[in-house]
C-alpha cells in the first residue's frame, strides 16, 4: 500500500487515509446497532472510494486495478441508501 501511495504522488496523506479506512470500518460495525453512525461511516466510505476513484482516473490506471475503489464505493453507497430508508 506504502508503494501505491508512493506511485500516486500521495505518500503525505498516506497515514491519514489509512485512518479514516479503520474509523469508516469499525463504524460500520458500530452502525450495525447505532443508524446515524451507519450513515456518517458509509457515507465518507464512499466519498473516500469516490476520491480514490478520481486518483485512479489522473494516473491513468486501467478499469482493472481501479475496480476494487469502484466497489467499494458502490457498496458504501448502497450501505448509505439503505441506512437513509431505516430513518
Amino acid at each position: 500500500m506504502k508503494d501505491e501511495f508512493k506511485r500516486l504522488n500521495l505518500e503525505k496523506i498516506g497515514l491519514l487515509t489509512i485512518t479514516l479506512e479503520l474509523m469508516g470500518s469499525i463504524g460500520l460495525l458500530v452502525g450495525i446497532l447505532y443508524n446515524p453512525i451507519l450513515l456518517i461511516s458509509s457515507g465518507g466510505l464512499s466519498l473516500l472510494m469516490f476520491i480514490a476513484i478520481l486518483f485512479r482516473l489522473k494516473s491513468k490506471d486501467t478499469l482493472w486495478v481501479s475496480l476494487p475503489a469502484l466497489f467499494y464505493m458502490l457498496l458504501n453507497f448502497y450501505i448509505f441508501i439503505e441506512s437513509i430508508k431505516l430513518n
